[in-house]
């Protein structure tokens, strides 16, 4: 039994939160990154975003600014956020920030310079790492403000 229970647990989540990223919306022209001030809207590819305890939506123009606003809240305001979603570096599109590894210090530049790049899969994080010289691959549980890039 457990082995039939475990990957339909698996896939229930996986399913729920692809849905739940297809319910996402996308940033009007007039969105700013609550970090920088950036209008987001011109740069589809860096898009992250916070879905709010209300279901309102923040928009950041990349993963560094995402993750500094998330790591300067409480961690009992961060546990009443509905998700943490950022644009997967391939795919482009957006994908559940737990669900992706991020590479740091590599020669791929955001917006606002240095960038976390999201990319789903191990092997191909590193694989980004090698083509885009970066020094390293981090989980979501590994990030913290003093590991994200300096601007």
């Amino acid at each position: 039994m457990f082995r039939i229970v475990v990957p339909v647990i698996i896939f229930l989540f996986i399913s729920a939160a692809t849905l739940w990223a297809s319910d996402l919306h996308m940033p009007g022209a007039g969105d700013r990154c609550p970090v920088c001030g950036m209008f987001v809207a011109p740069y589809p590819e860096w898009i992250a975003t916070i879905v709010q305890p209300d279901g309102t939506q923040l928009y950041f123009d990349g993963c560094k600014d995402m993750f500094r606003y998330y790591f300067n809240l409480a961690v009992e305001e961060q546990a009443k956020l509905q998700g943490l979603f950022v644009t997967e570096y391939y795919q482009a599109r957006l994908t559940p920030a737990r669900e992706v590894f991020y590479v740091k210090g590599s020669d791929v530049y955001g917006p606002m310079g240095k960038e976390l790049i999201a990319v789903a899969g191990r092997k191909n994080a590193e694989s980004f790492m090698q083509d885009h010289n970066g020094l390293q691959i981090l989980t979501f549980d590994q990030l913290a403000l003093d590991t994200l890039p300096e601007d």
